[in-house]
């Protein structure tokens, strides 16, 4: 059977409850969604409000708070949050990823340390980190061990090692400087076998969560080499439903799961900067038009917040003064217009309660933007 691009783009909508708000808590909605990204503090908030029916933020500070999920550096080597409990198989999952990324890096090498080096520093520095602590704080204790700068040493350890962020206050749990506290059971390092298998079960979960999808998608999920993808993908493949793509790829999914016709109905949203489904495929044109994916996706990587239509990309949006200014890529029909309006009504209240300006230290990307229409929403 073949799925045309607007069916694979229905059953994702579908997975990441962009269809229907669901009533969900937060730890269900995260685990049923594998992870959110979290580059920006904010960004995990904005993302639930999107899927979550009566989303109320004080719940996600309190899972955060009580480290019923946590914030961790982890798929595509960027900061994600997670359940506590699926922390551990995910983080063994990402570790060979993880590891030849930063300890590889010139940054670490400067230190003068091989792999053996890194790896040993990690249970001490996870005793130390039994509270949380500051980045200058860790760096200063790894010098003081090693009687050198270890600058390095600490870059490479806080992504790559059991380390998660720790809360550090309002508006989104997390404040633009960190802090950093050991991983309550903090996972050992992967042998060849158990990283294998640890992968093999998050390809599982990234199915459910994204499906149907390709091996390339999955390599494009992690920031995986194709070997190791490959691998994930034909371990589990016996337990899947295989379909073709609309350019003859293989595509996976769980035999029985939810694929909408492609004509559901998609209500407009108004995503958060580097929402994952904009950033886990290997053809962002599941989501993203071609012709707008470097308009939301700038240079280094900053994904915007982004308008969805039909749900397509159709522009961006930003917060100001008067609320939410929208910026439509494509002529709008006055219906759509209307569904944002009561999206950026409801996001503003969000907003108000939190931080208004939320984002607004991106808003050089909005020099030079193309724009069929901009409107000032709710009003």
């Amino acid at each position: 059977m073949a799925l045309t691009a607007r069916a694979l783009n229905r059953a994702t909508l579908a997975r990441q409850l962009l269809l229907d708000r669901a009533s969900l808590d937060v730890t269900d909605a995260v685990r049923r969604l594998v992870a959110l990204q979290a580059q920006h503090p904010a960004s995990p908030y904005i993302a639930l409000w999107n899927r979550l029916e009566g989303f109320d933020p004080a719940e996600l500070d309190a899972a955060f708070a009580g480290r019923t999920l946590v914030k961790a550096t982890l798929m595509r080597i960027t900061l994600h949050a997670l359940p506590a409990g699926d922390y551990p198989s995910t983080q063994q999952a990402m570790q060979p990823t993880l590891r030849a990324a930063r300890l590889n890096d010139p940054r670490f090498r400067v230190t003068g340390l091989n792999h053996a080096d890194a790896e040993a520093a990690i249970p001490g520095l996870l005793e130390f980190l039994a509270t949380p602590r500051s980045g200058p704080e860790c760096e200063a204790w790894l010098t003081e061990r090693h009687g050198a700068p270890m600058k390095g040493l600490w870059w490479a350890l806080r992504q790559f090692g059991p380390v998660q962020h720790a809360p550090t206050g309002p508006p989104w749990s997390f404040g633009t400087r960190p802090s950093y506290v050991a991983a309550a059971d903090p996972p050992a390092i992967a042998d060849t076998e158990s990283a294998a298998a640890a992968l093999a079960d998050l390809f599982r979960r990234y199915v459910a969560a994204f499906g149907p999808v390709s091996m390339a998608d999955f390599a494009q999920f992690g920031m995986l080499n194709r070997p190791p993808a490959r691998a994930a993908v034909e371990a589990v493949a016996g337990e899947l439903t295989r379909f073709e793509g609309p350019d003859g790829t293989v595509v996976y999914d769980l035999p029985g799961a939810a694929r909408p016709d492609e004509d559901v109905p998609a209500p407009p949203r108004l995503l958060p900067m580097w929402d994952s489904v904009l950033l886990v495929h290997a053809d962002r044109g599941r989501v993203i038009p071609p012709e707008y994916r470097k308009l939301v996706t700038r240079s280094n990587g900053d994904t915007l917040p982004t308008l969805l239509v039909d749900g397509f990309v159709a522009g961006v949006w930003r917060p100001v003064d008067a609320g939410i200014e929208a910026t439509a890529f494509r002529p709008l029909r006055a219906a759509d217009w209307e569904g944002l309006a009561t999206e950026a009504a409801a996001l503003s209240a969000l907003l108000a309660d939190r931080d208004p300006a939320v984002y607004r230290r991106y808003d050089r990307w909005w020099a030079g933007l193309p724009s069929a229409e901009i409107r000032f929403l709710p009003r």
